[in-house]
């Protein structure tokens, strides 16, 4: 797996590729290519792991200190909704309101890789407003941070929740993680929209490498057999015609980058395939594939499966739902963002380590995060730490709300239930990757928090 941030010499990356691939791999005709620079694309920090597993219930598996969400409009989570992994970038707003109340988890959950955002940086960062609807009787409400009970003595994991203009809503925030008041917060971030809008203008432009089939049951991707970098361009639905479609791979040389163009201004995908499983074929392509909506409205990603593969979309006036069981890639959206589904919707953090077509307009993450001294590049400023370990209050800068209620223990409640306990993937051996999601969710992590409201 790789986790490092390639140079651009075209003969090195080629060679690089060969040895995962076969020799007669060449690289596709659009000619430069490189991996997307942090704090987008491959896990960065010292703290990757060296293998990604499958959804699972815990322990923590490292830190990620690359975005896993990006959002250039609003987000919404709607419905029960249950979580979202990662380090989370909103430029709009963040509204919580589920169908019948209840958590929603972000940064570190219940269920995922259990690859965490770095311990005491800005998990989730917001350029506008944070609510969380208060209007049932079980409350909407908003989890970051979690204790990790499956090592001992056991580990909590935090981090803060930044936010530009209002936090309206109740909310628990693992110590010593703050919500804070910080409108310049977002500005860092606000330069990847157009890096996200080109990097997707990019990738609508290469020549298909391969082609597409939709037999009634199975939408089928034939690549070549030899490109370095599979494309395929595709102009219709899947899975709206009364019918999910299973998806299937063919012709991918190994450690080949895989790119869907599906093009169209109203586009769905709903989908029976995709579990998570180590042996799944699409799980084995996960890691280089990406689904880019380069001039769509209106995304759809539906059906019952965990979908494998990472999100693009680059028209920032769109609008993406998501709304299956699991999202396991990054999802990078120039525009908004509607989470929901009637049994839990969660999206997985699991980085994207392809090779992306440079077209020479693309412009690169300004300004670009600078590691720190353990060598981190995380775009998040941390607090600096204390001798004590702890780390220190908000810069003047930044405010943070007064707390409310009582502050729990280290040991904590239990993991709220997000509903996402009813989620099941269709396929063989779905069972075992999603261990968990019912009872074992509760076990994962029993959180330790600040209650605020």
């Amino acid at each position: 797996m790789r986790h490092g941030i390639r140079g651009k010499n075209p003969l090195l990356r080629l060679a690089a590729v060969a040895a995962l691939a076969a020799p007669l791999i060449t690289l596709a005709a659009s000619g430069e290519a490189a991996q997307m620079l942090p704090p987008l694309g491959p896990c960065s920090g010292p703290d990757c792991p060296s293998q990604w597993d499958p959804p699972h219930t815990g322990p923590f598996n490292g830190a990620d200190a690359s975005l896993n969400v990006y959002v250039g409009g609003d987000y919404l989570v709607r419905q029960n909704a249950a979580e979202a992994e990662g380090e989370i970038a909103v430029l709009g707003s963040l509204d919580i309101d589920k169908a019948m109340g209840g958590a929603f988890n972000m940064g570190v959950v219940g269920v995922g890789s259990m690859v965490t955002p770095p311990n005491g940086s800005d998990h989730v960062t917001v350029g506008g407003s944070v609510t969380m609807d208060a209007s049932q009787a079980n409350p909407s409400r908003l989890f970051i941070g979690g204790t990790d009970f499956f090592v001992q003595p056991p580990k909590a994991l935090w981090g803060n929740l930044v936010y530009g203009t209002t936090l309206t809503g109740a909310y628990d925030i693992t110590p010593d993680g703050q919500a804070v008041q910080d409108p310049a917060a977002i500005d860092k971030f606000k330069p990847l929209r157009p890096v996200i809008e080109n990097h997707s203008a990019c990738m609508a432009r290469q020549t298909a490498t391969g082609t597409v089939v939709d037999d009634g049951t199975t939408v089928t991707f034939t690549g070549d057999g030899t490109s370095a970098r599979q494309v395929f361009d595709y102009g219709q639905n899947i899975g709206t015609d009364g019918g999910r479609r299973a998806i299937v791979f063919a012709g991918i040389p190994a450690g080949a980058t895989v790119i869907v163009n599906m093009t169209g201004s109203d586009v769905t995908v709903n989908t029976s395939s995709g579990t998570g499983a180590v042996d799944d074929p699409l799980t084995i392509l996960r890691p280089n594939l990406m689904w880019n909506f380069p001039t769509a409205t209106n995304v759809v990603v539906e059906g019952d499966a965990q979908w494998q593969g990472s999100i693009m979309t680059g028209n920032p006036a769109s609008n993406t739902t998501l709304s299956n069981p699991g999202t396991n890639g990054r999802v990078y959206l120039a525009g908004s963002l509607l989470q929901q589904g009637s049994a839990g919707t969660e999206i997985h953090n699991y980085p994207f380590n392809g090779d992306l077509p440079e077209c020479g307009d693309s412009p690169s993450p300004s300004p670009s995060p600078s590691p720190s001294p353990s060598g981190s590049t995380s775009p998040s400023p941390s607090p600096s730490p204390s001798p004590s370990g702890s780390t220190s209050a908000p810069s003047p800068s930044r405010s943070t709300p007064p707390p409310t209620g009582s502050t729990s223990t280290p040991a904590g409640p239990p993991l709220p239930d997000t509903g996402g306990g009813d989620l099941v993937a269709p396929a063989a051996g779905a069972a075992a990757v999603l261990l968990g999601l019912g009872g074992g969710v509760i076990a994962l992590a029993r959180r330790a928090r600040g209650r605020h409201s």
